[in-house]
């Protein structure tokens, strides 16, 4: 959202949950708030949320996110073509990347992120480093 490119590199040494999704997607805007409370859950851990929206403008990013008053990390992707290098193709996609940058898990369609089982499994991952 501030106009700078992101690359995964950068979170080395994180667990990175990373999820497209866009505004006009139900399942999408059902699940951002459990994915508030996963980042709040795990907040001061090796542990990073990166919210990919797919190809809507920033002006509609904007006003969902204070609309729906979450504080994540938002990435735009305008042309679609980080989220076909993924091949997310379902939104909402979300990808569990280990500490070590490789995808650990993957989820097409909606979940409750902070749902204890889901806590242990990313907790699990950052022990492995």
């Amino acid at each position: 959202m501030r106009g700078r490119p992101v690359r995964l590199e950068d979170f080395k040494g994180k667990v990175v949950l990373v999820n497209f999704w866009a505004t006009w997607c139900e399942p999408c805007r059902d699940e951002m708030p459990s994915i508030q409370r996963l980042r709040q859950k795990l907040s001061g851990k090796p542990f990073e949320v990166l919210a990919v929206n797919v190809t809507e403008p920033r002006s509609r990013v904007e006003a969902f996110l204070t609309q729906m008053q979450l504080d994540l990390p938002v990435l735009l992707d305008h042309s679609g073509d980080t989220a076909r290098s993924w091949r997310a193709r379902i939104l909402p996609a979300t990808f569990i990347i280990g500490t070590d940058g490789r995808i650990r898990y993957g989820h097409a369609g909606e979940l409750d992120w902070a749902e204890p089982r889901i806590v242990d499994m990313i907790s699990a991952l950052m022990r492995a480093r």
